[in-house]
């Protein structure tokens, strides 16, 4: 099959892209960094240069394509100039736009846990607006990839853990959190390019189901700090803390708005109707030693 990848060589788009190259597919991977083409190519990928916000240059590289999987690229929260809804916006109009000009027939979307809510999920409400678009296309299957909480969105807590020994939150706590490996969930891409599909389609990705504190405790092992806590704080003081690091107050709200929701269950009410009959190979356990050498670079 001819696939094409966006999200370059992240942390999803790579093991994704190698696993299609190794199982014989003709892969085209897209990258605005002109200094990514060697290593894509070093993978067995061909390599398309150019912005995802550009429509002509998508159309041209989705044309005769049999899949394509579609992500958002990460912003920068600490840019005082970003506009996150209309940056994200501007990218899912541009791959409405290409499927519908290109004629590709299955796509597989990157959107998220919460999706589902039109309202009160914070920066996640995003993915709503862009399912909704791409909803109205026709004549194309449409997978909608709804991955839980990242492994690695547990790297932004190593200096709270360093400064004060502890994990603090508004959620998690003795509440579940679901998290997901980004292995996982290219695992479960790939399935789903793969596989033929007529019409849409939501699956949930998720790795292992564990509370605020066995989060911290397996974290902690791994770092030489088996006490370590995972502390439930206010809405309020996530906040500040997030502004005094330098995140836009508007997108601060959001990601308090968003954690809100995971903790109150409202975020994972649809995940739950609809968990993955399996979980992903990939335990925290495992992931805590990518954790544990970051850590300890720091």
């Amino acid at each position: 099959m001819k696939i094409i990848i966006t999200g370059s060589l992240g942390n999803i788009s790579k093991p994704l892209a190698t696993e299609l190259v190794q199982k014989g597919h003709e892969i085209t991977v897209i990258s605005s960094n002109v200094e990514k083409q060697t290593e894509i190519e070093a993978l067995g990928a061909k390599a398309a240069i150019g912005s995802v916000e550009d429509v002509a240059f998508l159309t041209n590289t989705f044309t005769g394509a049999d899949a394509v999987y579609c992500m958002i690229p990460r912003a920068n929260y600490f840019d005082p100039n970003l506009d996150l809804d209309a940056f994200t916006r501007n990218i899912g109009n541009s791959y409405a736009k290409a499927i519908q000009n290109s004629g590709v027939k299955r796509v597989v979307f990157l959107s998220s846990i919460g999706a589902h809510l039109e309202q009160n999920s914070g920066i996640i409400q995003r993915y709503n607006e862009i399912e909704a678009v791409l909803n109205k296309l026709q004549n194309v299957s449409i997978t909608f990839m709804r991955p839980t909480s990242f492994y690695y969105n547990l790297l932004a807590y190593i200096p709270t853990i360093k400064n004060q020994g502890i994990i603090a939150g508004n959620y998690g706590a003795d509440e579940i959190i679901p998290w997901v490996s980004p292995n996982d969930i290219a695992q479960a891409i790939a399935d789903e390019l793969l596989t033929p599909l007529d019409g849409r389609k939501v699956r949930y990705v998720a790795s292992e189901e564990l509370t605020g504190h066995e989060t911290a405790r397996i974290l902690g092992n791994a770092i030489g700090k088996p006490d370590l806590k995972w502390v439930l704080i206010s809405d309020e003081e996530v906040l500040a803390g997030l502004v005094k690091v330098g995140i836009q107050p508007k997108i601060a709200n959001g990601l308090v708005e968003m954690y809100a929701g995971l903790y109150n269950s409202l975020l994972g009410e649809h995940y739950y109707q609809n968990r993955p009959s399996e979980m992903g190979k990939t335990k925290l356990a495992e992931y805590a030693k990518e954790f544990a050498s970051i850590y300890n670079q720091n």
